[in-house]
């Protein structure tokens, strides 16, 4: 089974053809193929390979659509004061197929 670890929005992720992942929101219509050419690992087999092997690999995906993840909560409280807010943040996501690895 090969497998790919590639970079986007400031994380890493490690997929597999096949697999549907979530990331940080892209600026892609939904239906749309995209490639990822930020990867840092590569197995394919027994055989690995890393970053300075990897000239010219990338990852190709289908972009499903995207979505809000679920609401965090961050409350901040200063006790015999009076003092609390509250404030409420949810991400936006991109779903995405990955199609192919190649490298």
């Amino acid at each position: 089974m090969s497998y790919a670890i590639i970079k986007t929005g400031g994380k890493q992720y490690r997929v597999a053809e096949g697999d549907v992942i979530e990331v940080e929101k892209l600026d892609v219509e939904a239906g749309a193929e995209m490639t990822f050419s930020e990867v840092i690992f590569l197995s394919h087999g027994g055989s690995f390979k890393h970053l300075a092997d990897l000239k010219g690999a990338t990852v190709t995906a289908e972009v499903i659509g995207g979505k809000k993840a679920p609401k965090v909560i961050c409350f901040k409280y200063r006790r015999r004061k009076g003092y609390h807010r509250t404030v409420g943040h949810r991400r936006k996501l991109t779903e995405v197929r990955i199609k192919s690895i190649t490298g």
